[in-house]
């Protein structure tokens, strides 16, 4: 298995420069911190306060963060997630497990069940098998796949079919984004960029300028377009961004009904006003025909902005 750097999306606010740098740097009455967390490159930008209280509200962050991880994570064996794919079961899930879980759902409808986390078996096989299992094998991971036989009240998460597991990294980058957000927000931060795998932009970077996120169009940084947003979030995914097989053909996107499909698309961001939804959102469409993303568009809302395979671009919603 080879693993492309997974960083379509760069923030560009002012000089980005500051954003890339691990530790804090304040500027411009912005004070950023930047380093790594669910997975992926995350920062922080608090515009407004003293050193001192964007620091604290930092802390706080990334303490939510954590919290996210130890919910979340696949690779912490004493995550929530990973007892619940050790055991089939998890009791007393707590309440952000719930609601996260409560927006697979409404995207797996949205998406025609394509967007699908029970697709971990099939993941697993092809990271073990260089991305090239047998049919057989293959037959015997997708008979463990289906969302609908994942059972969620309030006291017990169930996975009914044997050997069934999760990966919830096409949508838990996307919801800590949205708690981080929230927290800050309701701290008091009227203007606060958050990416965390995902990115939400709160209030303005600067009094009338909304905050500008460039999408990168390739492994080497080079910035596609850039968008202006203000309360809204994106979140980007690209189905070869990661590779299953040397030749980096087996993209990490499955299909939950075939497993590893052809890419429909090069990129795709979505904007919506969740950074949850904009990244399960992400995740499903790429499987999807334009006609049927506008579709999906009419129900979640958002909209979507895309690089089809042979290099146009493609925007779709409202």
């Amino acid at each position: 298995m080879r693993l492309n750097r997974r960083r379509f999306i760069q923030i560009a606010a002012g000089s980005s420069a500051g954003l890339l740098v691990p530790g804090f740097a304040s500027g411009d009455e912005h004070v950023r911190w930047s380093g790594y967390a669910m997975g992926a490159s995350a920062s922080l930008t608090v515009a407004g306060r003293s050193r001192k209280e964007a620091e604290a509200l930092i802390a706080a962050a990334r303490a939510e963060i954590e919290r996210m991880e130890q919910l979340f994570s696949l690779y912490r064996p004493d995550s929530a997630l990973a007892t619940l794919n050790r055991d089939g079961r998890l009791r007393s899930p707590a309440a952000d497990m719930l609601r996260l879980l409560s927006t697979v759902d409404h995207i797996h409808d949205a998406t025609n069940g394509l967007f699908d986390p029970t697709v971990q078996p099939v993941w697993s096989l092809l990271a073990k098998t260089g991305g090239r299992p047998d049919r057989a094998a293959l037959d015997v991971a997708l008979a463990k796949v289906g969302w609908r036989s994942v059972r969620v009240d309030h006291d017990e998460i169930r996975l009914t079919r044997a050997g069934m597991a999760l990966t919830l990294n096409g949508i838990a980058q996307g919801y800590a984004t949205d708690r981080v957000a929230a927290l800050l927000k309701d701290a008091g931060l009227a203007n606060v960029l958050v990416s965390i795998g995902e990115i939400a932009a709160i209030g303005e970077r600067s009094p009338g300028e909304p905050w500008r996120v460039g999408i990168e169009g390739s492994d080497e940084g080079e910035t596609d377009e850039t968008l202006s947003l203000s309360d809204m979030s994106v979140a980007t995914s690209a189905p070869q961004g990661t590779v299953l097989d040397e030749r980096g053909m087996v993209g990490h996107i499955l299909d939950p009904k075939r497993g590893p499909v052809a890419a429909r698309w090069q990129r795709i961001s979505v904007i919506h006003a969740s950074a949850a939804i904009a990244d399960g959102l992400s995740t499903g469409l790429a499987l999807m025909p334009a006609d049927a993303v506008a579709e999906t568009l009419t129900k979640t809302g958002g909209r979507m902005i895309a690089v089809s395979r042979d290099g146009a671009r493609i925007a779709l919603g409202a």
